[in-house]
């Protein structure tokens, strides 16, 4: 007699042995748990000024009965007047998330090895993974900052794909001129370095702007993958963008998403958003600010502040930061404890409004008892 496991229609190997994302919580469901209304959403590295009123007037104009530009043209040529770049090196996906998907399913196949930081962006990690390829991960520092002399080193092995977020997520830092350009020289013309700049726009003067470096380097095969989601509070309706070293890297791309892939709300509202740069600016300004001042009262409580670029921080809690991050759950307070091996101790906080800020500091010291 055969049992029901052996009917039973399995996923690949590759997929049944996948990390999961830690996606995080909802208000909604912050509130439910919670049993609070007043909650503090500071998981996810949202905009807590939301996005400029552009944004709600484009998105009334919207006729939702008829499908997206499938090439999402309008908002590729937005993109190339801003950046300078012909827009048929520009692709457009439903996050930058879905375009970290495309390239993996481009170009890995199974055994190809992909080469990210440790801690690293989720899906650094498991959509290279999903591919069949094997995912060699460099630990940062000590001091939670790059480790170019062991990047530099795993380079010369020419993995297929390179992905480095800079600023880093979760952890905060950014490359310097310097490290980048170091990292660069190592490079192999057949491995694809896709440097992840979604919180380029909250990054302070004095950082290279990734695509201008990249733009130096011919020779070598390049995406730089930026986002609406963060600075431009667009995290919603999801919609990222890839600039490539070459035309048939974006085509690669496109051909690796589906169709109708950013749907017109997101097009629309990210045409917007473009057109208001000075909303944006304002608001990274606020939220620089804001960083500054969280990170000055945690560490004034004896918590380590790693550094940060981003909207958010990275803290060392000394401790297991799950039961810390449930415990403000019940308080009406959302953050994110890291689950990545070697890093448990860890949370990472996005900045929110002030009020919210002091909310989480003031909690986190009684949790801690620092206060």
């Amino acid at each position: 007699m055969q049992s029901h496991t052996e009917h039973t229609l399995g996923p690949r190997q590759e997929i049944a042995a996948l990390p999961i994302y830690n996606a995080g919580i909802s208000a909604a469901v912050a509130r439910r748990v919670s049993g609070r209304q007043d909650i503090a959403a500071l998981a996810s590295n949202e905009n807590p000024y939301g996005s400029s009123p552009a944004v709600s007037a484009a998105l009334a104009s919207l006729t939702p009965s008829r499908y997206s530009d499938p090439a999402s043209g309008a908002l590729r040529q937005a993109l190339s007047e801003k950046l300078g770049t012909s827009p048929d090196r520009i692709v457009c996906g439903n996050g930058s998330e879905e375009l970290i998907a495309a390239l993996c399913r481009a170009y890995l196949q199974k055994g190809d090895t992909v080469l990210t930081i440790s801690p690293c962006f989720g899906l650094h990690e498991i959509e290279p993974m999903a591919a069949g390829a094997q995912v060699i991960k460099v630990p940062m520092t000590p001091a939670l900052d790059y480790d170019v002399d062991a990047l530099v080193r795993e380079l010369t092995r020419r993995p297929k794909i390179v992905f480095v977020s800079s600023p880093s997520n979760p952890v905060g830092p950014a490359l310097s001129r310097q490290a980048l350009e170091r990292l660069l020289e190592a490079v192999h013309p057949m491995t694809l370095f896709v440097l992840d700049e979604a919180y380029f726009e909250l990054i302070d003067s004095g950082y290279p702007d990734g695509l201008k470096v990249l733009a130096d380097r011919s020779t070598l095969s390049w995406v730089v993958l930026r986002t609406f989601s963060k600075a431009y509070g667009l995290a919603g309706l999801r919609v990222g963008y890839g600039i490539s070293s070459d035309e048939g890297i974006a085509k690669a791309m496109r051909a690796s998403v589906t169709p109708f892939n950013v749907n017109a709300a997101a097009q629309a509202a990210a045409i917007a958003a473009l057109q208001d740069e000075a909303w944006m600016i304002e608001a990274a300004a606020k939220i620089r600010r804001d960083r500054s001042i969280l990170a000055d009262r945690l560490r004034q409580l004896g918590v380590r502040v790693v550094p940060s670029q981003t909207n958010f921080l990275f803290l060392d809690l000394a401790t297991e930061a799950t039961p810390v991050a449930g415990a403000l759950l019940q308080k009406g307070i959302v953050v994110k404890p890291w689950m990545e091996a070697g890093y448990t101790h860890f949370l990472r906080v996005s900045i929110g409004t002030a009020a919210d800020n002091e909310r989480f500091a003031t909690e986190l010291g009684r949790g801690l008892g620092l206060v």
